[in-house]
């Protein structure tokens, strides 16, 4: 398994046992390995037990650990490994550039489509200058900008949603934060073209449903999707700081952010599976499936007259939601 990055603190009995194997066949090379081999193959069995019974039964806070690794793949990740002569698009025509907003155009299986998505870092510096995935007006701005060029020239519009949440600044709030959030979710239920959204990771509040509202909804497996994140819940329910951290947990649960959840909601409409551990432990595939998902979703939606791409949005996001009497 690939651990570049940090090792989340249930992934530790799969990463020791998974060196003393290393360690036991550098060893068998000096050693007799016909003693060794038998020994290393109990531990293979025992590490193949071990990862079914981490990976298969993750806590929904787990989940949300996954979804924030650093190593895990970006939007501009997906971006590379999806598509083909991608152009990336800057600026808002009213303030500035917002890097933690990509945006452009590019070819999808020979299609022309344009793509939306926030965009973190791998370190500190790079974070820094994305802002960790936190938009600010002017990148929703922009991202609307690219959508509404879209809808011009009848390209599908890909969003790939990353973000612990809108960037909450004083900056952000004096240049109209709220109101880029509300007409990009205005719009974006007009536009008339097939919008597909992914989420490749957080999913957090208004900073996702700026760029997250689409014909169809598809979540990564170790995805996490909220109106709220669960350490803000648990400050706001607990308030003194040691409690919050140690229910942090008990949030996420409490919640239900977990692509399986929401998938129960109706919210997301599709689940794409991600390999064992989680994207950022095998990237390639994990982009793979997210390709030939959205490829076929923008396949089924272009059948469908614009009319009917609009009225069926509409349907979609009016059945979200339960109403009961007391």
């Amino acid at each position: 398994m690939n651990w570049n990055g940090p090792v989340l603190d249930f992934e530790k009995p799969i990463y020791e046992l998974e060196k003393r194997m290393e360690e036991m066949r550098a060893f068998a090379v000096t050693e007799d390995p016909d003693v060794l081999s038998k020994e290393i193959r109990r531990m293979e069995r025992e590490l193949e037990r071990l990862r079914k019974k981490v990976y298969g039964n993750l806590t929904r806070w787990q989940r949300v650990q996954i979804a924030r690794h650093p190593m895990r793949p970006h939007t501009l990740d997906y971006v590379e490994g999806m598509t083909e002569g991608f152009f990336q698009l800057h600026g808002d025509r009213a303030f500035g550039d917002d890097r933690a907003m990509v945006t452009g155009l590019a070819r999808l299986d020979g299609r022309s489509v344009a793509i939306v998505g926030h965009q973190k870092g791998v370190n500190t510096k790079e974070n820094i200058l994305r802002n960790f995935g936190m938009a600010s007006p002017e990148g929703y701005r922009k991202a609307l900008r690219i959508m509404k060029l879209a809808e011009k020239f009848g390209m599908p519009v890909i969003s790939l949603v990353d973000t612990p949440g809108a960037y909450p600044g004083a900056g952000a709030e004096e240049r109209g934060q709220a109101e880029a959030i509300a007409r990009n979710i205005y719009e974006m239920g007009k536009l008339r073209v097939p919008i597909v959204v992914v989420v490749i990771g957080e999913g957090a509040s208004g900073g996702a449903l700026g760029i997250g509202v689409g014909d169809k909804i598809l979540m990564m497996e170790n995805a996490w999707y909220s109106t709220i994140s669960p350490e803000a819940c648990s400050t706001i329910l607990w308030k003194d700081q040691e409690k919050a951290a140690a229910r942090k947990s008990d949030c996420a649960e409490a919640l239900r952010v977990a692509a399986y959840d929401l998938y129960e909601f109706g919210i997301v409409d599709e689940i794409v599976p991600e390999p064992l551990g989680g994207a950022h432990r095998d990237p390639e595939p994990a982009i793979a499936e997210v390709k030939k998902a959205v490829v076929r979703t923008i396949r089924e939606l272009s059948d469908l007259s614009v009319d009917r791409l609009l009225e069926a949005r509409l349907e979609k996001y009016s059945g979200i939601g339960v109403y009961e009497e007391a």
